[in-house]
């Protein structure tokens, strides 16, 4: 029930949110959302590595999910070496950043990959959905469509008639019937989608559902995987019946920027933007 209040509530929102703000306002809105994210994957990740620096992921990710907003929106063209240089300096500055907050030497390689993963974690989802949004909210939909509608058919279906465990070292609740179940209830979001948007079936709607469907399952399992790895359970409580922000948005944090790569690789953009 729970569960059920707590989505009644929060889609009204989502959805002012994607169709009355503009760009900018939608954006900071992103960053305001996924630094609470930030905020609760650190505190997981601190069960195996406690001495972490906090700073660099909280600022890291708006100033990632801010330069990855400006290429994508065709604000600024970096030449291949300005690239070569972002990739550069971004690899060397993480390391930098542990060795001098003087983190243990048997945490470092964890505080690495806590940080080294975090950020592109949580920055391409922001920067993906600014896109999409600014794109065509449509697209928002879209992406939030398949994510919601899968985790709700794999929830019920799979607590009702899971039998086959699909991973149950990472999440042992989850069932290949489950999962069969989200990618139904995803790709029939994804039609619903096509018919309301443009009066039929476009056969690049069903690829996308697809791979962004995939994509949330797998984001779901990544996120329970980084919990179990820290012997965590939910990422917090902010949200009654869905656990953390974290752990709302796992699915979400894969499925947006396979959106969107993939409307790329389509040339739906252009369509959905007539």
């Amino acid at each position: 029930m729970k569960r059920l209040a707590t989505a009644a509530v929060l889609i009204p929102l989502a959805l002012a949110a994607i169709y009355l703000l503009p760009a900018w306002g939608f954006f900071a809105l992103l960053v305001a959302l996924f630094e609470i994210c930030a905020v609760e994957y650190l505190a997981i990740v601190r069960h195996r590595t406690p001495h972490t620096p906090r700073w660099p992921l909280l600022l890291l990710v708006p100033l990632a999910a801010f330069g990855l907003a400006v290429v994508l929106q065709g604000w600024v063209a970096p030449s291949p070496f300005q690239l070569l240089a972002v990739g550069v300096l971004s690899t060397i500055l993480v390391p930098t950043v542990v060795l001098f907050a003087k983190v243990p030497l048997d945490e470092s390689l964890a505080s690495l990959g806590a940080l080294g993963f975090g950020i592109p974690y949580l920055a391409f989802t922001i920067a993906s959905l600014h896109h999409l949004q600014a794109s065509d909210p449509d697209l928002v939909i879209l992406v939030c469509a398949i994510v919601w509608m899968g985790d709700t058919g794999a929830y019920y279906i799979g607590s009702r008639w899971g039998r086959h465990k699909l991973a149950p070292t990472i999440s042992p609740k989850k069932s290949w019937e489950g999962a069969t179940a989200g990618l139904v209830m995803s790709l029939l979001a994804a039609v619903g989608w096509s018919f309301w948007k443009f009066g039929w079936l476009d056969s690049r709607v069903v690829v996308i559902g697809v791979a962004a469907a995939v994509a949330g399952q797998i984001g779901d399992l990544a996120e329970s995987m980084v919990k179990r790895g820290a012997g965590v359970k939910d990422s917090g409580n902010i949200l009654p019946g869905h656990g953390g922000m974290l752990d709302r948005m796992d699915s979400l944090l894969f499925a947006a920027p396979t959106t969107l790569v993939v409307a790329w690789l389509l040339g739906f953009e252009v369509i959905a933007g007539r």
